[in-house]
């Protein structure tokens, strides 16, 4: 097996036109170029899911403090404190732990009936009109709404922000390729909830803001402390925007998905206790965020060939997720399928902290959807995908519906 792939073989995760339908050429990767290299962008890639998952776990030898994402790891960009994903131990378990006694399950559990208020005040107004989009009437606003209101961000701001941020993440349709991502969205993102957290800082209220602005913990040095104002803004930054972005993806490519398999949707119509597993196989075949990356810290060997200390490799966890070497005929979508689990929420030390909101918030939505609709067909004259380096999904999805 040669480190560089057969000569038609190109992947290139800033490219719109591979984006588009990269699922062909991850299967060619994972069968000829396991082991993938990048001259352009001096990255290697991983595309079988014992690979991508084995790498996931290794946080020692694949690290994320210069960055989880290629724009950013390229850039060289010095992250701020408080970043979780792209901090290593032991900044990091210190850092999660505190997420995690504010995010836990349990807690996210018990806001389902808002979940659902917000599905309900979005579509009942739709049914009579017999269309609606998956994105701009469900995925970019119950998202927004649950998140906004876990961190006590009011209603009339969180739309400006969510656009703020979904601007800052886009590829342009007209990009040539000669210039990467910016990073920069990341330092916004600082800009826009400054003022929320001094506002907070000063009138404290029940929301995950103000718990995250006065929790004690222990950090790295042994120190008792509250998290500082620059780490906070990680914390919120992280939160709003891994919120907001990721479950609207979902959301979307459950309406697309279910959108052209007619059987599974009726199925799910007539029993919705399938729906928290259907909800596991679209997450799977259609992985919201389907690319990491991690820096080399060590020299490593696959598939006899060496990639060097300081490299970086891109580990496509999209493609781990369709390789026929975990799950048989992966290129099927079966609602039905046995899951042990998807690499979608990451794995090891980064496996994400919002995957219990994530999943209730897609099964909601599904079926929230369902009791209003059980037949609908995309306008695929009027869909749009979004196209950004690390996200993948619908930018616009209206249906038909009845």
């Amino acid at each position: 097996m040669t480190l560089t792939s057969p000569s038609d073989i190109y992947y290139d995760p800033f490219n719109i036109e591979i984006d588009k339908d990269p699922h062909p050429l991850w299967k060619r990767m994972r069968d000829e170029a396991p082991l993938y290299r990048n001259e352009k962008y001096t990255f290697f890639a991983l595309s079988r899911y014992d690979d991508v998952e084995k790498a996931l776990v290794d946080w020692d030898t694949f690290r994320s403090g210069k960055g989880s994402t290629l724009e950013m790891i390229l850039s060289g960009t010095e992250m701020p404190p408080g970043s979780i994903l792209m901090e290593d131990p032991p900044a990091h378990d210190v850092h999660r732990s505190l997420m995690s006694r504010v995010f836990t399950p349990k807690s996210m559990l018990a806001i389902e009936p808002k979940v659902r208020e917000f599905c309900t005040r979005t579509l009942d107004p739709l049914v009579a009109e017999g269309r609606f989009d998956f994105i701009a009437d469900l995925g970019a606003v119950m998202p927004m709404l649950t998140i906004g209101m876990l961190l006590g961000i009011p209603e009339e701001d969180q739309v400006a922000i969510r656009d703020r941020i979904d601007a800052g993440l886009r590829i342009d349709d007209d990009a040539d390729g000669t210039e990467l991502p910016s990073a920069d969205v990341i330092f916004e993102g600082i800009e826009l909830f400054g003022e929320y957290i001094d506002h907070r800082t000063k009138h404290p209220s029940d929301d995950l803001m103000t718990k995250l602005i006065q929790a004690e913990f222990e950090d790295e040095h042994g120190v008792t402390r509250t998290l500082t104002r620059d780490e906070t803004l990680m914390y919120i930054m992280l939160l709003a925007g891994a919120g907001n972005e990721t479950t609207t993806r979902l959301i979307g490519w459950t309406g697309k998905l279910l959108g052209e398999h007619p059987g599974p949707r009726r199925e799910l119509a007539a029993d919705r206790s399938l729906v928290p597993q259907a909800i596991e196989e679209i997450l799977r075949y259609e992985a919201p965020s389907p690319v990491q990356a991690r820096t080399v810290t060590r020299d490593v060997e696959y598939y006899g060939e060496t990639v060097p200390e300081g490299s970086i490799m891109v580990l496509i966890n999209g493609s781990g997720n369709r390789d026929d070497r975990h799950f048989p005929d992966a290129d099927r979508f079966r609602i039905h399928r046995s899951i042990d689990h998807h690499l979608s929420f990451g794995y090891g030390l980064h496996f994400c902290l919002g995957a219990a909101l994530a999943r209730l918030e897609g099964r909601v939505a599904l079926e929230e959807v369902l009791r209003r609709w059980t037949d609908w067909d995309v306008d695929w004259d009027n869909a749009k995908q979004a196209h950004t380096p690390n996200v993948r999904g619908w930018e616009r999805l209206p249906v038909i519906a009845s």
